[in-house]
């Protein structure tokens, strides 16, 4: 590196609530709406401070209903827009996701999870909305959950969310846990900025604007409103024009496309990372603070001349089927440790057949140790009879 370009880092020690701040103001994020609650409060805090110095709007709202709200009123008429909450506030926001979700209106939803359920344990650590972000809206639908695992993953995927929302004219959800909202660790705001910023579908201006159009791609270019164009949004099934129908082969079509345009990408969003799986006896699969737990598992059992390895799921929704399913299937052991009673791990197993399988889950606020997923996999690899 040159005596220049070490001049212009810019190394801070900061949390991953605030990365995911920085990250929402790289994305080109220009308007934030509300609600304080434990352990998401810093996000808000963060874009208050920053946002207005910018020209970007903060508002505080009344409640997670209100927020929601306003943000997706704000990506009509042309933000990029986010709000942050965590289990609580998210579950109030469902309905208004399922709203999103049907009139293509990206905006992005930072849940930074605590355990529960109800106000649960507030300050602690959890992983149990996972089966929320995908199901938590009435419907048949398809979602974008991202889970980081660091200071800075946080910043880079919270622009990666901006980036799909808008590619795909979908909500996405960010999913951290309260141990990554809350962890401090060294950022290169300098090393991390050099990202590709995507912006929504435009109208090319030839011919009739089709606000619903079920084109080839499967994603309609978006006009914001007061940019040149009338069309109508409804919650309700609505033809290409955007006014309700219950023609059964209009409402068929119309809903495969939004479900489609996602899980017919999945190469494009759902992002899987491998540590020394190539030669792995045992697969571990993890995602947010876990795997980080996990990777240190990997590197402990290797030093000991154990063949493990980790796959960690960066994106959770859409599911990638096919990815997890080659590198998990025919292993001696698969290993899936998680902040929940196993709400992913449904998801593993339906996929990787009669692959022997075990689960680590805690639920009681504290985090998963290396030394927990060392045993488990020495415990059940012995019940096999394997050697490991």
């Amino acid at each position: 590196m040159t005596n220049d370009a070490k001049k212009s880092r810019k190394i801070k020690l900061i949390q991953g609530n605030e990365a995911c701040a920085l990250g929402a103001i790289k994305a080109g994020a220009t308007f934030f709406a509300g609600y304080p609650i434990t352990p998401s409060t810093e996000v808000a805090e963060q874009i208050a401070e920053k946002f207005p110095p910018l020209g970007r709007k903060f508002v505080q709202m009344e409640d997670e209903i209100g927020s929601i709200s306003a943000i997706i009123g704000a990506s009509t008429v042309g933000h990029k827009a986010l709000t942050a909450t965590s289990g609580p506030g998210f579950s109030l926001m469902q309905e208004l996701i399922g709203y999103a979700s049907i009139t293509e209106i990206p905006i992005v939803i930072v849940n930074v999870m605590r355990a529960g359920p109800s106000t649960g344990l507030p300050t602690l650590p959890a992983a149990g909305d996972v089966m929320q972000a995908r199901w938590g809206t009435h419907g048949d639908h398809s979602i974008i959950a991202l889970s980081p695992n660091s200071v800075t993953e946080t910043y880079t995927e919270t622009v990666r969310a901006f980036n799909l929302a808008e590619k795909y004219r979908t909500p996405v959800i960010l999913l951290l846990d309260e141990k990554v909202g809350h962890l401090r660790e060294k950022f290169d705001e300098a090393e991390a900025s050099n990202i590709e910023i995507i912006d929504r579908p435009k109208f090319n201006a030839k011919g009739k604007y089709v606000p619903f159009e079920n084109n080839e791609s499967g994603v309609p270019p978006f006009v914001s409103f007061g940019q040149g164009e009338r069309y109508h949004i409804t919650g309700l099934t609505h033809n290409e024009e955007g006014f309700y129908s219950s023609k059964p082969e209009v409402v068929t079509d119309f809903i495969k496309r939004i479900s489609d345009k996602i899980e017919n990408n999945v190469d494009d969003i759902a992002k899987i990372e491998e540590f020394m799986t190539e030669d792995a006896d045992v697969i571990i699969v993890a995602y947010g603070s876990v795997a980080r737990s996990a990777q240190e598992t990997v590197v402990e059992m290797r030093e000991q001349g154990k063949k493990v390895g980790l796959l960690r799921l960066v994106t959770l929704w859409p599911f990638h089927d096919k990815k997890v399913a080659e590198v998990c299937k025919g292993r001696k052991l698969v290993v899936m440790p998680e902040m929940n009673l196993g709400q992913m791990t449904r998801e593993v197993q339906r996929v990787i057949g009669e692959t022997p399988f075990a689960t680590i889950c805690r639920v009681d606020g504290d985090l998963i140790t290396p030394e927990e997923i060392e045993d488990k996999i020495i415990e059940k690899m012995a019940e096999l009879k394997e050697v490991l």
